[in-house]
């Protein structure tokens, strides 16, 4: 025990600044404290990063068609075929590669479902196969909470802030005190012991991996802590949401917009109601008039808590190809009713719109997902090496 507890504890250095040795203490203990936590995050991060690409790849006869078959079924007639069954369409995604199947909502005997649909024979692929969505259910169970509920989270959230906290300390142990060893902390030496190559691959991978791995690491904070959410709202320019519940200063306008929007919804579901709907495929002609750019595109059609047509276009005509969401809504009848554009929003509300993808790494497809992947293996590591870096240590001193 004795051993045990001097491991966790040294005397500061010669010539060792007072920053630098409270960085070395608070490393260790807050590594050692979250080090499983932390790899099951960054693990599970690994395996959810290619969710899409794996229930793409175990649906792939669903997905992938061909299309040789001719011209893509107008909208309406797959809405109309729908209705020959007794089921009612109630969304539709369009992908923008001719090769993909069309994704349809629809409802029958009041529950909602979905099923892939071959766009150029009219024939129902099937529903999505369940075992890979129930995997990445779990994965993502584990990700957010450990399967633990509430405490579980809140486990979650402080490891997390503790790992933050492990990155900051971590690049300041890192920085050297003279130009001339910048070098040593940028390389591994291969040849060397496995405590040196291990010493190596702690430190480098975690210098070359910080900036992401905190990236990440705020952006999933900004899930799990309300004040998180606050703080980078606040920063970005947005509105307190306190201030804003309460419809103080800015927060009054933007209140006024939402009512206003909920008491026109109300007026169109009264005065609406017995109005035929507008064609599926006009909706969508006149969304390509305010949106001109062909992208992935998904409707849906107006329900009960919604009486408008909404559809969004996944909007990648950008530098980096980000994928960026704009917006169009038209009443039960097509006639145009908002229109928003990702590039008009405020920063703080770009952000909010894009957290999830930015967590992810969905944000620029295949590319950002597999650099995602192999920061979040680095993260994975660096518990481990740490781990091993103090058990040596402790050891050497027993």
């Amino acid at each position: 025990m004795r051993v045990l507890l001097k491991s966790l504890y040294r005397k500061r250095r010669k010539n060792e600044s007072v920053t630098k040795y409270l960085m070395w203490i608070i490393h260790l203990w807050l590594g050692l404290l979250s080090s499983t936590i932390v790899f099951v995050m960054c693990l599970t991060g690994c395996l959810y990063a290619f969710k899409n690409q794996i229930i793409d790849f175990s649906n792939r006869d669903k997905v992938y068609i061909s299309p040789d078959s001719g011209k893509a079924m107008n909208p309406d007639l797959i809405r109309a075929e729908l209705l020959k069954h007794n089921k009612e369409l109630t969304s539709l995604m369009i992908p923008d590669d001719k090769g993909e199947s069309y994704v349809i909502g629809y409802r029958e005997n009041n529950l909602d479902k979905s099923t892939y649909y071959n766009q150029y024979t009219g024939e129902a692929l099937g529903q999505p196969d369940v075992g890979s969505g129930r995997f990445f259910e779990i994965v993502l169970d584990l990700h957010r909470n450990l399967m633990m509920g509430n405490a579980g989270r809140q486990i979650v959230g402080a490891s997390v802030l503790m790992f933050c906290m492990l990155l900051i300390s971590g690049f300041i142990l890192w920085l050297p005190k003279k130009l001339k060893f910048v070098k040593q902390g940028l390389t591994v030496m291969i040849k060397a012991k496995f405590q040196r190559v291990n010493y190596d691959l702690h430190n480098t991978l975690g210098f070359y991996t910080f900036l992401m791995l905190f990236f990440i690491a705020v952006t999933g904070l900004y899930v799990t802590y309300p004040w998180v959410k606050n703080m980078l709202i606040i920063s970005l320019g947005g509105t307190s949401i306190e201030n804003i519940s309460k419809g103080k200063d800015s927060g009054d306008d933007a209140f006024g917009g939402l009512l206003e929007d909920m008491l026109q919804k109300q007026d169109e579901k009264k005065n609406l109601k017995d109005i035929t709907s507008a064609s599926v495929d006009k909706i969508l002609k006149l969304a390509d008039h305010h949106l001109p750019y062909t992208a992935v595109t998904s409707i849906e059609l107006p329900n009960k808590e919604n009486p408008r047509y909404v559809v969004i276009k996944t909007n990648r005509q950008n530098f980096l190809g980000m994928m960026f969401p704009d917006e169009v809504t038209f009443d039960k009848t097509g006639v145009f009713k908002t229109k928003e554009l990702f590039s008009d929003k405020p920063l703080n509300k770009q952000f909010t719109s894009l957290a999830k993808p930015l967590h992810t790494g969905e944000i620029m497809g295949l590319p950002s997902i597999i650099l995602y992947f192999v920061v979040s293996f680095i993260g994975c590591s660096l518990p481990v090496t740490g781990f091993l870096i103090w058990w040596h240590r402790f050891r050497k001193m027993k």
